[in-house]
């Protein structure tokens, strides 16, 4: 299946005089995050939460010039789990991201 490439009718300056501040305001607010992270007791231990590792990874996304950024994101935050649960045991409810890379 061929995919066209959707065009935007609105240009780069229109889309960004209507998008930019609130964008902006996102990735201060992201930036405020990671610092709070930074100044937690156990700092060191962040690297290894899944969901700060799916974090990066969308991050790396963001910035790779490559098309469909959004599509490609949510992938990594898609629970990928083939599988319904048999019972609510364990489960505290949604995370953001799948665990281990399920």
């Amino acid at each position: 299946m061929i995919k066209e490439k959707i065009h935007n009718t609105l240009t780069s300056k229109e889309v960004i005089d209507r998008y930019f501040p609130e964008n902006r305001a996102k990735l201060i607010d992201l930036a405020a995050f990671f610092d709070r992270m930074d100044r937690t007791s156990d700092s060191h231990a962040a690297g290894s939460d899944y969901r700060l590792t799916a974090f990066f990874e969308a991050l790396n996304i963001l910035s790779d010039g490559e098309a469909n950024r959004a599509g490609r994101i949510l992938e990594i935050f898609s629970d990928k789990t083939a599988e319904l649960p048999q019972s609510a045991d364990g489960v505290k409810g949604a995370t953001g991201a799948a665990k281990n890379g399920e």
